[in-house]
């Protein structure tokens, strides 16, 4: 078996002091998370978080900058993720959209109850993207290079 690591695109959106999450239905139980997921074949880290967060929040975002990228292993199902977390701004919101499959609602929480709902997160990458951000960790999107074919 060949290793690779697992490809995740999340976006942290901030405002007025409450962060953008989804509760979803997981094979560990209802969990929090920022909207994320995977990287997709043919499209870039920037298209992905786009399509994530559209897939399932139902809002259209604009990422701003790249917060930084973390490596997690899940050590019980020997998994590795390599998450590129980006932080966004809003465009629209479509309230009528459906949300994807394992998506209960969107969500806004402030900090402090993110920290107090640590056990729900579905990672602790959830957390440490909103300390990187709430820390002022920024990096230019240009920091990022996507070579087409």
């Amino acid at each position: 078996m060949i290793w690779k690591p697992n490809t995740t695109v999340a976006a942290v959106i901030e405002v007025d002091g409450k962060f953008l999450l989804v509760e979803e239905d997981t094979t560990d139980g209802i969990r929090l998370n920022q909207p994320a997921g995977h990287l997709e074949d043919g499209e870039t880290l920037l298209q992905a978080v786009v399509r994530e967060a559209q897939e399932e929040s139902a809002y259209t975002v604009q990422p701003e900058a790249l917060l930084g990228i973390y490596q997690w292993r899940l050590a019980e199902k020997d998994i590795t993720y390599m998450r590129f977390a980006f932080i966004a701004s809003i465009i629209a919101h479509d309230d009528k959209q459906k949300l994807d499959a394992g998506i209960i609602r969107a969500i806004w929480m402030d900090a402090d109850e993110i920290k107090a709902n640590q056990h729900r997160l579905r990672s602790p990458q959830v957390l440490k993207c909103v300390e990187d951000y709430l820390a002022g960790q920024r990096f230019p999107l240009s920091v990022i290079t996507h070579i087409p074919h």
